[in-house]
């Protein structure tokens, strides 16, 4: 695999500047509502995942309780 040389960079880098330079304001602010959208869809499955996670072990735990309870309710 070849090695990118300095002009070769800064080639890419030039590439780069132009396009992001050849953005109107329209289009940044496109891109930055894209980018929140993708964030707090990140953020809010992760919450979900922790918050089902939870949930789940609250029922384990209160299903053990109620069996424990029955149990200790049975004639000896």
């Amino acid at each position: 695999m070849n090695k990118l040389t300095l002009p070769d960079m800064t080639s890419y880098a030039g590439v780069l500047a132009s396009l992001l330079a050849s953005f109107t304001l329209g289009e940044w602010s496109v891109l930055a509502g894209i980018v929140t959208a993708l964030v707090t869809c990140a953020s809010n499955v992760a919450y979900m995942r922790r918050k089902d996670a939870r949930e789940q072990r609250q029922a384990e735990l209160a299903e053990r309780e109620a069996l424990a309870r029955l149990e200790g309710m049975k004639p000896k």
